[in-house]
């Protein structure tokens, strides 16, 4: 197809350079062995390659990975598609050369230089691809179904993702769920809302052992516990009616919501919403074993622990003092153990391994080490966002990323989980996020914390904290030994 007159034949060094050109250029070592023709189809494709490449991103508003979450499939096979193409045009490109004049020594070098720089080349194709159906199946068993598309989005035209919301409302729960369980005890439990305009988080943290919870009035959960969530005393000694507990109760008694099943979820979503006064979106449950796996995929965290942390059924576990990298086993005790100590402590210790994940979970660390991450994820992740969301809470993520996050802990003496002042808590969220959107300055309340990375340093003679503050950032507290 489309060879000019024969030429000389090629020379060693020629061959091997026009074929790596071609590598780069598909198309011009064809142009120079004669195949115009073909050459000229190779540029040409190539261009438009490049050319689709670049409006896709522009089109993406620079968030390929969210708009990338939309064609995974088409993503994989694509790859493999361009991988196999590229692999025969090398191929192709040595034999335009007419290899088979060259000196037989010679031969079996352009040969074997040219075959493997055509393996080398479909390499990336053949990881793009990989990651790719490694992506769609950790999406498909970790978000719920996609749901229907607006009418007006079916028809290409623009609509608000977040339909007119400005602030995006997901429970982050931290369970024991199992398989060879009945129900989950959610013992860590953390509403982000998120300032959809600019990022700022506002991370308000639940107690495990709040008691006397309430219900939404009107709700079946309200019906059965009119003054608060109270069961008969455990013989045992243990409490079975805390907040941590509504979920197994809410599975556990269909009876309660007309014989429907699995209700713990929808319940506990909105008893904490209703606590907070805000409107939970969504729900995101965290199996704390899997967040170990997901720090060991991300190759551990950078912590600075306090004081030895002692852990295990017998106290034999032990997490020294000092700022090392903990593995993930290491990391999860850090954040769970209560030996020696109480929820409280726990909680913010879990803050600060939340704290930590974020600053270092980087997307470099996050790209090489994408398979281990994915994998750990499917493991580690239950929820009910539809799967059509992710691509706008990709960018989402990265605003929340360069935002301000600040935390509250509903914790003594702030409230007294005994006794909770439930109007009180929802006086101090709605203050928390009137002051988020303000990007007003977070103060401390609890302990000296290090100044974040990248900021100026506290003045010599800090401001004396008043009793009443409440939200501080979500570092405060952390690295302090």
């Amino acid at each position: 197809m489309g060879v000019a007159q024969s030429r000389e034949p090629a020379r060693t060094g020629e061959v091997l350079a026009w074929t790596l050109l071609s590598a780069i250029a598909p198309g011009a070592g064809h142009l120079r062995a004669g195949w115009r023709r073909t050459g000229l189809v190779l540029l040409g494709l190539y261009a438009a390659l490049l050319l689709g490449a670049f409006l896709l991103y522009l089109n993406a508003d620079g968030d390929l990975f969210g708009a990338a979450t939309e064609y995974l499939q088409t993503i994989a096979a694509g790859a493999l598609l361009l991988g196999a193409g590229w692999f025969v045009m090398i191929v192709h490109t040595y034999v335009a050369f007419r290899p088979g004049r060259l000196p037989q020594g010679a031969q079996i070098l352009t040969g074997t230089l040219a075959g493997l720089l055509a393996v080398a080349m479909i390499t990336p194709f053949v990881v793009v691809a990989n990651t790719a159906w490694t992506t769609e199946s950790g999406l498909n068993a970790i978000f719920a179904p996609s749901t229907p598309q607006p009418q007006a989005e079916q028809q290409g035209r623009p609509v608000d993702p977040w339909a007119g919301r400005k602030r995006v409302n997901i429970l982050l729960l931290g369970g024991d769920a199992d398989t060879h369980r009945t129900g989950v005890r959610t013992d860590s439990m953390n509403l982000a809302s998120v300032d959809v305009a600019s990022g700022n988080t506002v991370l308000m943290s639940l107690p495990r052992n709040l008691e006397n919870v309430r219900f939404r009035p009107g709700t079946p959960m309200a019906g059965r516990f009119p003054g608060g969530f109270r069961l008969p005393a455990d013989p045992g000694g243990g409490r079975s009616d805390l907040l941590n507990s509504v979920w197994e109760y809410a599975d556990a008694h269909p009876e309660i919501f007309g014989g429907k099943t699995h209700q713990g979820a929808k319940v506990l979503m909105d008893t904490i919403g209703y606590t907070l006064g805000v409107k939970v979106d969504w729900y995101a449950l965290v199996n704390m074993w899997g967040f170990a796996k997901l720090i060991d995929a991300i190759g551990g965290v950078t912590i600075t622990v306090e004081t030895d942390v002692v852990f295990g059924k017998f106290n034999e576990g032990l997490v020294k003092a000092g700022t090392r990298k903990l593995n993930g086993g290491d990391a999860m005790w850090y954040a769970r153990s209560r030996t020696y100590s109480d929820d409280y402590t726990r909680m913010r210790r879990q803050r600060c391994v939340i704290a930590a994940l974020l600053d270092q979970a980087d997307p470099a660390t996050v790209l090489t080490r994408f398979n281990k991450i994915a994998l750990a994820t499917k493991e580690l992740l239950r929820t009910d966002i539809p799967r059509d969301v992710l691509k706008h809470l990709v960018p989402l993520a990265l605003k929340v990323k360069n935002g301000k996050v600040t935390s509250i802990q509903f914790v003594p003496p702030l409230i007294h989980t005994g006794y909770p002042d439930w109007e009180k808590i929802r006086q101090i969220s709605a203050k928390a996020i009137r002051d988020s959107v303000a990007q007003r300055p977070a103060v401390a309340t609890a302990g000296p914390s290090a100044a974040p990375t990248g900021t100026a340093a506290a003045p010599a003679t800090p401001k004396p904290r008043k009793s009443s503050d409440s939200t501080k950032s979500l570092g405060d507290g952390c690295g302090v030994l």
